[in-house]
């Protein structure tokens, strides 16, 4: 989908339908699970789970020694909110309770915006993203510039707000040679680029021509 939704679903729903995206998407990076209760005394009960969705085939890479790139911002977040709460039972004048939630912010600020500067990992940033361990490294490095409050050189890649296809297990499937024969077919001046009236001849061609909508008679008595 392109998003532009929220969803609530019952705990075991929400995990299955979570472990789902996270296969196809081979990311467990999506979700946290935040239970939420009182204790006798009155005071709040919070329980962090880590982000369901286990990506069995990234740790079978690892040991066989190949690059795996790891989305943990799921795990991260269960241990940032676990922190956070910790520092909030502590209660708003304790030192170390202080200093735990500046960590939180400063962490969460760090990944996220590694993230939105595109070196992300494959899954988000797409084939140009970072590795597990140069993931883990880039935020290490900008989360102590945040903690010495020093400014980072980063800037917002737009490619990261939109991670490519081609990363989905579905894109193992297509066959690139046909897929070759066919962009040579419509790329009639033979420029290796596909231009707009091309890609419409592509499209009708293929059958999958958007169709204009039909004019209705009150548009017509509008326009006259």
């Amino acid at each position: 989908t392109k998003g532009g939704f929220g969803m609530s679903a019952h705990n075991y729903d929400g995990d299955m339908l979570t472990d789902e995206v996270a296969q196809v998407h081979r990311s467990p990076g999506f979700i946290t699970s935040n239970l939420v209760g009182r204790a006798e005394d009155g005071s709040p009960i919070k329980e962090f789970e880590a982000s369901h969705g286990t990506v069995a085939d990234l740790w079978h890479a690892h040991l066989r020694g190949e690059p795996t790139s790891f989305n943990p911002l799921g795990m991260a977040e269960a241990v940032m909110g676990a922190l956070a709460h910790a520092a909030d039972l502590k209660g708003a004048d304790d030192a170390t309770a202080v200093k735990t939630r500046e960590f939180v912010v400063q962490l969460r600020r760090a990944m996220h915006n590694t993230f939105k500067y595109g070196q992300g990992t494959w899954d988000m940033a797409g084939p140009s993203g970072l590795t597990t361990e140069a993931f883990v490294e880039k935020v290490g490095n900008r989360l102590s510039k945040y903690l010495s409050q020093q400014d980072d050189d980063g800037s917002i890649d737009p490619r990261a707000a939109k991670p490519s296809v081609l990363l989905r297990r579905q894109a193992k499937m297509a066959d690139r040679d046909k897929m070759q024969e066919l962009f040579t077919e419509f790329d009639t001046d033979g420029n290796g680029q596909i231009s707009v009236d091309e890609f419409t001849e592509m499209m009708i061609k293929l059958g999958l021509a958007p169709p204009k909508e039909p004019v209705s008679k009150s548009k017509i008595d509008e326009s006259a």
